[in-house]
């Protein structure tokens, strides 16, 4: 059995094109980037690239709410996602480890948006998550993420793991937020 070779993808050299853009704060660019690659994709596209962008794309929102929805299309597009997909991608650990980053950038947005049940939930499924993360500097941002959240959390209810009896993850949009913050939340990964 011989060993299957990454080849270049470019639909994943543009959105590394956009993330670029993005960290030197050129965030409308990024959009725009990001934008023309959804269009190419559209929802039914493969999910790995579906996974990247829209966690991409959420990252240089100025609206919480746009962020919230593109959050929310990673973690749905991760869910079809195979380990061997990624591996193709070149991508060393298991899909598994995408997780803890999704969990924290919906835990983050959520909490933003004053959605402290939502914020909570996803803040523990990130946490039961972390195991999946190596000890690199990756690992390292994504587990101190969780943990400012948690922090931050725990600041507003003094008891941040606290989930409501119901799942509230059923239906995320069901309540809008009452009283949103306009805090920066932890880095996303």
């Amino acid at each position: 059995m011989s060993e299957t070779s990454v080849r270049p993808d470019p639909v994943m050299a543009e959105i590394g094109r956009g993330m670029e853009l993005g960290q030197r704060g050129e965030r409308d660019a990024a959009r725009e980037v990001f934008a023309g690659v959804w269009d190419r994709l559209g929802a039914d596209g493969d999910p790995f690239h579906i996974c990247a962008l829209a966690h991409s794309m959420a990252d240089v929102q100025d609206d919480p709410r746009e962020e919230l929805v593109w959050d929310l299309r990673a973690l749905e597009a991760a869910d079809l996602v195979s380990d061997e997909r990624a591996r193709l991608a070149g991508v060393a650990s298991p899909v598994a480890a995408f997780y803890p980053s999704l969990h924290l950038n919906l835990g983050d947005v959520y909490r933003r948006l004053g959605e402290w049940d939502l914020a909570r939930a996803h803040l523990a499924r990130g946490l039961d998550a972390v195991g999946t993360l190596g000890d690199d500097g990756y690992g390292q941002l994504i587990k101190g993420g969780l943990d400012r959240l948690a922090q931050r959390l725990a600041e507003r209810s003094g008891d941040p793991l606290s989930v409501p009896p119901s799942d509230p993850l059923s239906d995320p949009l069901s309540e809008p937020a009452s009283e949103p913050t306009e805090v920066n939340g932890p880095a996303s990964g």
